[in-house]
């Protein structure tokens, strides 16, 4: 059977994770501008009522994504999983301290973490350069890094990340059957993290941007936010 049929036949029995950003919502130039079509929207309120689990799974804050997404009754979990790991609280003041003491101009500071992002500089290579550093540093503070689409995060010193989430919600729901949809590094982990199930889709949104390996590990694989909806539509 065409496992996303095998999904669909038996949603009661099944999980949806899916990252936001590139999947759901388009990259826009701004990241607070991003927000979810209409119609992607009406689909994940169809699925968020037939499936067992619908989890956006996302490196923005879990009160942000909700707003983003703007589809009630889903399961959000922000910041890379950091939300659900009690130890990464210490963390954030330090890391808030540092990033701000860099003088970054393009710095979002979330409530764990601290996001520099460099898609809106005059020079994307130059400013890439300087976030190396920063990185370097970052990790001689004792926090960890994480790259992704134009943008570097310094994240606490705990194993959390998009995957553990989707461990700790798979086993949370006892569910063996699960899709993941993702466009960047930080969901390799969540590719990953489906190793092992009954049924295991993992959906790449691809782009110039993203990580070849995404490709590589991927089940199915789409070329736009506006592809990965027809996906959706048949689920």
């Amino acid at each position: 059977m065409d496992p996303l049929a095998a999904l669909a036949a038996e949603p009661a029995r099944a999980a949806l994770f899916l990252d936001v950003d590139g999947v759901l919502a388009p990259i826009v130039e701004r990241p607070e501008d991003a927000r979810v079509p209409p119609e992607t929207q009406r689909e994940l309120a169809r699925l968020g009522s037939s499936y067992a689990l619908v989890s956006c799974v996302t490196g923005r804050t879990s009160e942000l994504a909700r707003e983003i997404v703007g589809v009630e009754g889903l399961r959000y979990v922000g910041q890379h999983g950091l939300e659900l790991d009690p130890g990464a609280a210490r963390f954030a003041e330090h890391i808030h301290a540092f990033a701000r003491a860099t003088g970054w101009p393009d710095l979002e500071l979330k409530p764990l973490t601290a996001a520099f992002h460099y898609r809106r500089a005059d020079d994307r290579a130059a400013a890439r350069q300087t976030l190396e550093a920063v990185a370097t540093a970052a990790l001689a503070q004792g926090f960890r890094t994480k790259w992704g689409r134009f943008v570097l995060e310094v994240v606490p010193r705990v194993d959390a990340s998009k995957g553990s989430a989707v461990r700790a919600l798979l086993a949370e729901s006892g569910l063996t059957r699960a899709l993941y949809a993702g466009d960047d590094v930080t969901d390799l982990d969540g590719f990953r993290a489906l190793d092992g199930l009954d049924v295991a889709i993992r959906v790449a949104i691809a782009s110039t941007e993203g990580p070849s390996e995404l490709g590589e590990l991927a089940d199915l694989i789409v070329g736009s936010p506006d592809a990965f909806l027809e996906i959706l539509k048949r689920l």
